[in-house]
């Protein structure tokens, strides 16, 4: 199961009665509607407020900076807020160079909520698949349908596939070509997939990867300390929305998947989200007891 973008649990269905983790889904898009209202915005989605708004019980969340009372200092909307704006423009930064370097096939493994194949500046010919369980790729084209078209966006193919069974032969009867290079994306996934689960995607994903594919993707390293998982961000995203992160997580032992990836020819570069937003300037730091002490995000190419 998928934190971000609502992948591979129920998808939210407007009526309220969305599991775990596609509240976790809307969570992430109102933290992108929010930054994309900032003056500094890290990434810009203006698809995310709509989604959040067409889900039932949602409707106390914030969607812009101002109706934060503690701005950046508010562990939820402030500081995981914008984490998950850094993640987003730290992956769309690596999609747009995979993509300016030949690779026009993207495949984004539990899509969900990712609106990237719209809002991207994406060359001519790039076609994005989407892959995520039917409920929630229709949730989502519901609302996108009743918004203007956008032109100039790569074509968008959808797959409707759970990540832990069969997504492959879905995704080659949508066209994809393993022939051809592909950029590879599997946002705030691989921290809720069983281990084997896990390990049987980053198997079939390297026998349908042509050399030069890429591929970027979130873990959480070892299990965390007590004081960790009574962190603010933790406890008030609970306390404030009934989303049990800690809950979400496989407590199972992590494979090493970058050290898997590098034994079958991939080079792979793992990044502190710090580092990130010591880069652009802006973002969260290292705090004390830090829930994001432990993420890092993964980039391979083979």
């Amino acid at each position: 199961m998928r934190e971000e973008n609502g992948t591979n649990g129920a998808a939210p269905d407007g009526g309220g009665a969305e599991t775990g983790v596609a509240r976790t889904a809307l969570l992430v898009a109102a933290a992108r509607a929010i930054e994309t209202h900032r003056p500094d915005a890290l990434a810009r989605d203006p698809y995310a407020e709509h989604f959040v708004r067409a889900a039932g019980g949602c409707s106390a969340w914030p969607l812009h900076p101002d109706d934060i009372p503690g701005g950046e200092a508010d562990p939820l909307w402030g500081r995981l807020g914008r984490y998950f704006a850094l993640r987003t423009r730290v992956l769309d930064d690596h999609l747009g160079h995979a993509a300016h370097s030949g690779e026009r096939q993207v495949v984004l493994l539990g899509a969900g909520l990712d609106t990237r194949a719209l809002r991207l500046p994406w060359p001519a010919g790039t076609v994005v698949y989407e892959i995520d369980q039917a409920p929630v790729l229709a949730f989502k084209q519901r609302v996108l349908d009743a918004l203007p078209p956008v032109p100039g966006a790569a074509e968008r193919r959808l797959v409707a596939a759970d990540v832990r069974e069969d997504w492959t032969g879905p995704l080659k009867e949508a066209g994809f070509d393993p022939a051809q290079r592909t950029a590879w994306l599997a946002e705030g996934l691989f921290l809720y997939l069983p281990a084997d689960a896990e390990a049987r995607l980053l198997a079939d994903l390297h026998a349908r990867s042509a050399a030069g594919s890429s591929l970027a993707y979130e873990v959480k390293l070892g299990l965390e300390t007590a004081a960790v998982r009574d962190s603010p961000v933790y406890a008030e995203t609970r306390r404030r929305l009934g989303i049990d992160l800690l809950g979400l997580f496989d407590p199972e032992p992590r494979p090493d998947s970058a050290a898997t990836l590098a034994a079958l020819g991939w080079r792979t570069e793992s990044r502190t989200p710090f580092a990130h937003s010591r880069a652009l300037g802006r973002g969260p730091l290292p705090e004390e007891n830090d829930a994001l002490a432990a993420n890092r995000w993964v980039f391979a190419l083979k």
